[in-house]
């Protein structure tokens, strides 16, 4: 996607002109929706392997498994926010995607949960959360591989890495050096319960987190776009 900022103004026309040209890209935006919408599918058809690791998390009333996590609903969205345990405070970046989720009771009502994870300590994520005004449930993975075994912190000494599913090898053909990136990356896991059972479905990286920022995807619509440069 093209994130650069507009040059130049577009043209003006007249009002036929507009219209036509509106109408001709319509049909690429109506495939765009049909191709969108059969990859969701595909991702829902994605196969998903059990949860073995015994994770325990640090909340604000005391220490949780990643079961609890669900609070009692059957889905489980779990956003890793860039805190590791030496900073005082989460990534600009992921702060930015943070202000950007919406109402959660309209998850809550498709049994489904969104919580926050960070390595840093408790104490530090309830002065940090306390500061940002939010009220999204967050916990702590200090101390637990959670982070790791799903590659949202990079590290050899403690798993081999898989940067956004590539090896190091695949990774540094393909972009160059991994280490460009540090050691934390915006991600989210999807989980889901069956009975006692947690199963991993999905992850995404990086710009996979582009669609869940609802200014980005608004300031698409607008001739001036993204206004990143």
């Amino acid at each position: 996607m093209d994130t650069e900022p507009q040059s130049e103004l577009p043209r003006v026309v007249g009002r036929e002109e507009w219209l036509a040209a509106r109408r001709e890209f319509l049909v690429r935006e109506k495939e765009f929706t049909h191709a969108r919408e059969a990859l969701s599918a595909e991702r829902r058809r994605l196969p998903m392997v059990r949860v073995e690791e015994d994770y325990v998390f640090e909340g604000p009333d005391g220490k949780a498994s990643l079961a609890d996590l669900f609070e009692g609903r059957r889905q489980l969205i779990v956003h890793h926010v860039m805190f590791d345990p030496e900073w005082e405070e989460g990534c600009p970046s992921c702060r930015f995607q943070i202000r950007e989720i919406g109402y959660l009771p309209h998850l809550h009502e498709r049994d489904t949960t969104l919580v926050l994870v960070s390595r840093a300590p408790q104490e530090k994520i309830r002065r940090y959360k306390e500061r940002m005004g939010w009220d999204i449930p967050y916990y702590s993975s200090y101390g637990s591989r959670f982070n790791y075994d799903f590659h949202a912190t990079l590290d050899e000494s403690v798993t081999p890495l898989l940067i956004n599913f590539r090896t190091r090898e695949e990774h540094e053909a393909a972009v160059g050096p991994w280490d460009i990136w540090g050691h934390e990356l915006p991600a989210v896991s999807v989980f889901l319960r069956d009975g006692e059972e947690v199963y991993h479905t999905y992850s995404t990286f990086s710009r996979g987190l582009d669609i869940l920022l609802a200014v980005h995807n608004y300031l698409d619509l607008t001739p001036l776009g993204r206004q990143l440069g």
